[in-house]
């Protein structure tokens, strides 16, 4: 039997998976705070000064996983087997995330994070070190996944605007969120052909906020800001 114990527990803007973007540093405005467990704290000696670090964490709220998905990023409707994407429904749904490491705090129990693209809460089960000479190869290459998502422009109604005209933070998460387009993959294949989801309304939690908004003319509207339902 194999058994794993979290090091600590990420907070994150994300309440609920549906927010999350679907790769680390695509909203470098999301920033996340790990607080390790005591025992660990000095786990992080030497750390600082770094710029990046992996994160070794469990998708703990995804279904259980299958041999083939269907990722969004072909319309969300063609399958592939799961060991060619990132997908979180997994036979084993580890995550894997490299993150700016934005700073230390607390005498180093806790890990200043940037872009993370974690639910909060998540559980971290380890940390490593970015090493560019061993991490980084500018000439990998996955076929079926040629470049990073395209971003779409992200347009306010006057009243939504108002209601953040004090939190310009928030409102830079939201932008760079909805800019991934985060419909799912289905819809975003039926609009591609006949723009059946143009009056679908949408919502996306982010930190203390709902945001209501609708894909249409190439763009994302964000129609109003209420609190979490």
């Amino acid at each position: 039997m194999l058994t794993l114990h979290p090091i600590g527990f990420v907070q994150t803007p994300y309440p609920d998976k549906r927010s999350v973007p679907r790769q680390p540093g695509l909203v470098p405005a999301a920033t996340g705070r790990l607080r390790l467990r005591d025992d660990l704290v000095g786990g992080t000696l030497g750390l600082q000064g770094c710029s990046h670090v992996w994160l070794l964490w469990w998708f703990d709220r995804s279904p259980k996983g299958r041999a083939k998905v269907r990722p969004p990023r072909l319309g969300g409707n063609k399958r592939i087997g799961v060991f060619a994407t990132r997908a979180p429904v997994r036979p084993n749904p580890v995550g894997i995330s490299v993150c700016p490491l934005l700073g230390l705090e607390d005498d180093g129990a806790v890990l200043v994070l940037g872009g993370v693209d974690l639910v909060d809460g998540t559980p971290i089960f380890d940390i490593k070190p970015y090493l560019p000479y061993a991490d980084s190869y500018p000439s990998a290459r996955l076929p079926w996944v040629p470049g990073p998502p395209t971003q779409v422009p992200v347009r306010w109604q006057p009243d939504a605007e108002r209601a953040l005209i004090e939190r310009p933070d928030l409102r830079t998460l939201i932008e760079q969120v909805l800019a991934q387009d985060p419909r799912p993959g289905n819809h975003k294949a039926e609009h591609r052909f006949d723009g059946l989801d143009a009056d679908r309304e949408y919502y996306t939690n982010l930190m203390d906020r709902r945001i209501y908004w609708r894909f249409s003319e190439g763009g994302v509207t964000v129609l109003r800001v209420g609190s979490p339902g």
